[in-house]
């Protein structure tokens, strides 16, 4: 569908200035952004004679901008939020998590992640980078609604985490060729879950195909100390010993690093995705991200799961990232929202190899969003930029658009997507399962 935007502010993220005037879809991608007016002009500055429109959306003043990327998930754990709430992570996960997802198969998974893409679409949320049991069942929900997915493999000593290191490697290539929606990457869960021997692998793995690696990784003190315990030095030391970022890559969470760590990060190029909301409720601590800036590493920010959050809404992440490093440095001045609104964009779509997502021009994709300006929240407009990060909230999400077609607007959902129906089949799996 061709879609024309007009009378519309528009935040492109090439830069946090703020342009007044039109963008055009055409399919799945940008086709113009700029001051518009004369639609003849235009045409023939894009050597078109003309173009047909199937909608004109007055945007009446509100806000375009590049959607969000959460790029730290875990969709399906949508049956557990607000169940394991109160707990510490190590106790959390052992105790709590693991035996419930040992209850799970493929199609509560694809019931359950249906319901965390709702919640997405409502927080302006277009790209996801997911990690969870079972990628074929979440490959099946994203596509099927739209939803811009880039996964991950959860490979550990856990059973159900991953079949076999070749499970992974074929799903390297099937879930990579399956939708221009979808993507996956080499991972695994933690070094704690996991043993040398198969972190040698993986890496291997990772070599074979010059690919980045993802995992979490430095979350806890405890969890650093453990490995200090095992191999006599950090997660990040051990990783990087075994060559598993030598194509790039990063790290979830990244709470507990030290300045060696950091430098190592620095040198390969890693991505940092920083999980505030998470690490607030589990007490795991507060990310040094303004010593991440310092030493120009890309730092991204995801939600982490619906068990640990609880809610995936990345207005909530965004001020918390400013404001736990505000209090971390003591300095109101550190970790500025224009850059924390880079991260949630930007940066994310650069961790999420999305380079076609991380702003808003011609020829990129038509992952677009409309913030509603015309709330109590968002007025006066002294810094619209600061406000999304100061101020912003989910209910200023007018318009979700993934890859040029409308899956949320006006507090309703595309036609095509039944909530009440994916609401019910969620509570229907939790009560079966306790």
């Amino acid at each position: 569908m061709n879609y024309k935007f007009y009378n519309a502010k528009i935040l492109t993220m090439k830069t946090t200035d703020i342009m007044e005037g039109e963008l055009w879809v055409q399919d799945d991608k940008i086709l113009y952004v700029g001051e518009g007016g004369d639609e003849t002009a235009v045409c023939r500055s894009l050597s078109m004679e003309s173009i047909r429109w199937d909608r004109e959306i007055d945007c009446g003043g509100n806000l375009l901008m590049p959607g969000f990327k959460d790029a730290h998930t875990h969709s399906a754990m949508t049956f557990l939020r607000s169940y394991a709430d109160d707990l510490p992570l190590q106790d959390w996960l052992f105790q709590q998590v693991f035996p419930m997802e040992d209850k799970l198969d493929g199609e509560m998974i694809y019931h359950l992640t249906k319901l965390a893409v709702l919640e997405y679409l409502t927080s302006g949320i277009t790209s996801i980078f997911d990690m969870y049991l079972n990628p074929e069942a979440t490959a099946k929900a994203c596509v099927e609604m739209g939803m811009r997915c880039v996964q991950v493999s959860g490979a550990s000593g856990q059973e159900g985490f991953e079949d076999s290191l070749a499970k992974m490697e074929e799903r390297y290539h099937t879930l990579n060729a399956l939708d221009p929606l979808h993507s996956y990457f080499i991972g695994f869960h933690a070094e704690y879950t996991c043993s040398k021997a198969l972190l040698e692998q993986v890496s291997a793995m990772a070599h074979k195909y010059q690919a980045p690696v993802f995992t979490h990784l430095s979350e806890t003190k405890a969890e650093v100390e453990g490995c200090r315990e095992r191999y006599g030095m950090s997660p990040v030391k051990l990783l990087n010993s075994l060559g598993m970022f030598d194509y790039g890559g990063g790290g979830y969470h990244c709470v507990w690093m030290d300045e060696e760590d950091m430098d190592i990060f620095a040198k390969w190029g890693l991505s940092v995705v920083t999980n505030p909301g998470s690490n607030t409720k589990l007490a795991s601590g507060i990310a040094p991200i303004s010593a991440y800036l310092k030493r120009g590493i890309n730092v991204a920010v995801g939600t982490d799961g619906p068990a640990s959050n609880n809610c995936l809404d990345m207005f909530r992440e965004m001020f918390l990232v400013t404001g736990l490093a505000k209090l971390r440095e003591q300095d109101a001045a550190a970790v500025d929202a224009l850059e924390v609104l880079k991260m949630a964009t930007v940066n994310g779509a650069k961790a999420m190899n999305l380079p076609d997502t991380d702003v808003l021009d011609a020829g990129k994709q038509a992952d677009v969003i409309m913030i509603d300006l015309h709330q109590p929240n968002m007025q006066p407009l002294n810094h619209i930029a600061k406000n999304l990060v100061y101020s912003g909230s989910k209910q200023n999400v007018k318009m979700t658009m993934v890859r040029g077609q409308i899956l949320y607007e006006n507090g309703q959902f595309a036609k095509d997507i039944d909530e009440e129906e994916i609401y019910g089949k969620a509570n229907e799996i939790i009560n079966n399962l306790k």
